[in-house]
């Protein structure tokens, strides 16, 4: 890998700079306001997960003694060291579009932030009652006088720290700590005639602290929050039932070592030192704020306006036209495959597939894997009504999935009481595939009805994530489906498919398998070509195998919104890679790669990003696009990905990203207009759905009879 070195970047620092790209947003003026805010608190979400996954992970190496460098040279140290230059400039920007642009510009729009200096007598009355009738009732204030024995402190929660004067020169000060808890309302309305005022709930707590402390001295109050490590694996070598040992890692990730100390700007000397030794971090590890403590929850105050013109106008998925609402959809889907792209076109067919299913006498089978769903998941409601009503359902749950194992471990649970066979993932490995399976007794045999997609089976996301669903019953895809399912759930080798490819087994050599075909074609002077769209790209053979290509002669174009570790346009290795990323008000998720293959191309859909964990530690899907018209509508898609001059920034051979076009309002060299490729897929959808209302009014269709 040493002779690849100089494309290669952190992956960390990757993953950093696509923060800084999202939280750009939060300062576009071309952006509504009321979005702005919303993007600024998805960044200190993902910060926080950052911190409770990497860095975690990344000190517990450092922990164990660990000198490993990673592609790019850095050890475990140069990396922690560089995340936290890196991360203090973030924050530092943070704090710095909130305080001087989306504050004073939420003000200007009737959206008013009050300190404790700027209330009237009534609004200082209106609090006074407040604190008194809820907060003082609520939130319960632990004196501490041994940090060793202190309660434990919820990572993630707001929480205030108190210096109280003490009572002789050996001990100047005294300390309390005021948690918040489950506590999570930050934004308290005040009663105004001037249009929305507010103050935080922090400051409300902070203005009557002294009550929670008769006959004390408050010397200083400051709001303090912290990031514990999430990086806590299950064991699973011991045969142990694997569910219980789930919410035995969740019980461990509670009291879990510090990652990151956030504190108010204001904090004396002597707090943040009490604070660093309550908590048992350094200095390294504390990050100073000069405004709000803990951005991911200002995101509330989205919750507050939808004034037209400070939010996105709402979209609607639109309804497929392909999918008539009076015939049955296992009759649509034996005249022909259907791809979905949401959020343009609805969810709703994925979920009229289970539903139907459910209560269909001819369905017999249910096969489903589930990785993350919603808290009211309409298809885990599907799955428990097929199995009451007597299908085999069989529900392969990933309990193993990040954040969500709680949510999931009640499913799983639900599902088994209703009947349904639950298999609690595979062992040492996490299943992320994305397939549905229905098997249904047909006039001329039984029929295998699936569903692969990009994306989890979520209702909710699906609204707001791009992702890709492939609805078909063709036998070969379905004969797959049914092999690699009863596969992973009976314990046998992943086997070598007709059409579908899965990782850990088969899956990284079939992409170098189609990379290598391109790299010989152009070293043969014909012509090769590779598009791909994924989350990430990080896997060191993958971004070797590129390079190569690319040495070759082949057109590599690539459309990653997230972590890319391979650097383009770095001569005599990267010269012909040209990468992308796009960040809009979607989320951009979907997985599409094309391959010219001399003129007989293959296009596919995947779970699977190209990083190592996808490719060698997860169970993951590759699904070729078999239909023509399919195939065309997903080459279309990401052939207009590469062509958004609004929202897509170029990856340049420094690692650092160009901004969008749309900000000088040039329109690319070649093209009629500029493209935002996310409108582009609206505006698409609305005019099929209008196309096919148009037909259906000026078309007379007979009904025929069943016989």
């Amino acid at each position: 890998m040493s002779d690849f070195k100089p494309v290669f970047m952190n992956r960390e620092l990757s993953w950093l700079e696509f923060n800084q790209r999202v939280l750009d947003e939060a300062s576009d003026s071309t952006v509504p306001l009321v979005e702005r805010l919303r993007f600024l608190a998805i960044t200190a979400s993902n910060l926080d997960e950052f911190f409770m996954v990497r860095v975690g992970s990344l000190l517990g190496s450092i922990r164990n003694g660990s000198t490993a460098v990673d592609p790019a040279g850095l050890t475990p140290l140069q990396q922690l060291q560089a995340i936290r230059e890196r991360a203090e400039q973030m924050s530092a920007d943070q704090h710095r579009i909130f305080l001087t642009q989306l504050e004073p510009e939420l003000d200007r729009e009737g959206l008013q932030h009050r300190r404790s200096e700027q209330l009237s007598n009534d609004q200082q009355r209106f609090l006074e009652k407040v604190f008194t009738e809820q907060l003082e009732a609520i939130l319960t204030p632990v004196a501490v006088h041994d940090p060793n024995r202190f309660p434990l402190l919820t990572g993630r929660t707001l929480n205030i720290a108190v210096q109280l004067l003490g009572d002789s020169e050996e001990q100047p000060f005294r300390f309390a700590v005021i948690p918040f808890g489950r506590y999570r309302n930050r934004i308290v309305t005040l009663p105004s005639d001037r249009g929305f005022e507010f103050i935080l709930t922090e400051e409300l707590v902070e203005l009557f602290a002294a009550r929670f402390f008769p006959g004390q001295t408050v010397v200083s109050t400051a709001p303090f929050r912290i990031t514990r490590n999430a990086d806590v694996t299950v064991s699973e070598h011991d045969g142990a039932d694997l569910l219980e040992e789930m919410e035995d890692v969740l019980e461990d990730r509670k009291d879990s070592f510090v990652t990151r100390l956030e504190v108010a700007e204001k904090a004396t000397e002597p707090l943040q030192q009490f604070l660093r030794s309550l908590l048992k971090v350094g200095r390294n590890e504390t990050y100073i704020c000069p405004g709000p403590v803990g951005f991911s929850d200002l995101g509330q105050l989205t919750e507050y306006t939808g004034r037209e013109g400070l939010v996105y106008p709402t979209w609607k998925p639109c309804a497929s036209p392909e999918f008539d609402a009076t015939e049955s959809i296992f009759e649509t889907l034996r005249s022909g495959d259907q791809l979905l792209h949401h959020p343009y076109e609805s969810f709703e067919p994925m979920l009229r597939l289970l539903s139907e299913a459910a209560d269909d006498r001819d369905v017999v089978a249910i096969k489903q894997t589930l990785y993350r769903t919603s808290s009211s998941s309409p298809i885990v409601r599907s799955l428990i009504r097929a199995a009451e009503n007597g299908k085999n359902v069989t529900v392969l749950v990933e309990l193993k999935a990040r954040f969500d194992e709680a949510r999931n471990i009640e499913w799983a649970r639900q599902l088994e009481y209703s009947g349904a066979q639950v298999i609690y993932g595979v062992k040492g490995l996490k299943t992320h595939a994305k397939c549905c399976i229905v098997v249904r007794r047909e006039p001329h045999g039984f029929l295998r009805y699936c569903h692969f997609g990009t994306g989890n089976y979520n209702e909710q996301t699906a609204r707001f994530y791009t992702d890709l669903s492939l609805l078909t019953c063709d036998r070969e895809l379905g004969n797959d489906a049914i092999a690699w399912f009863n596969a992973i759930c009976g314990a046998s080798q992943i086997q070598r498919f007709s059409q579908l490819d899965s990782a850990p087994i088969g899956l990284r050599e079939k992409l170098l398998q189609m990379i290598s075909v391109e790299t010989e074609r152009a070293r043969n002077g014909d012509r090769a070509q590779i598009l791909l769209k994924l989350n990430s790209l990080a896997d060191p053979q993958m971004i070797e195998a590129l390079c190569k290509a690319s040495q070759a002669g082949v057109k590599v174009s690539l459309n990653i919104r997230g972590i890319c570790c391979l650097k383009p346009g770095i001569p005599g290795y990267s010269e012909n890679i040209r990468i992308v990323s796009i960040i809009d008000r979607f989320l951009e998720h979907a997985r599409i790669l094309y391959f010219y293959h001399g003129g007989d191309e293959r296009v596919f859909i995947s779970s699977a990003d190209w990083m190592s964990r996808n490719l060698d530690r997860r169970v993951e899907l590759l699904i070729p696009i078999l239909d023509q018209h399919c195939r065309r509508k997903a080459l279309e898609i990401l052939r207009t990905a590469f062509r958004d001059s609004v929202r897509g920034r170029e990856l340049n051979s420094t690692g650092s990203y160009a901004p969008p076009l749309h900000r000088d309002q040039e329109t690319p060299p070649g093209q009629k207009r500029r493209i935002r490729c996310q409108l582009e897929f609206q505006q698409r959808a609305l005019n099929r759905m209008a196309s096919d209302a148009e037909f259906n009014r000026t078309t007379f269709i007979p009904v025929q009879p069943d016989h």
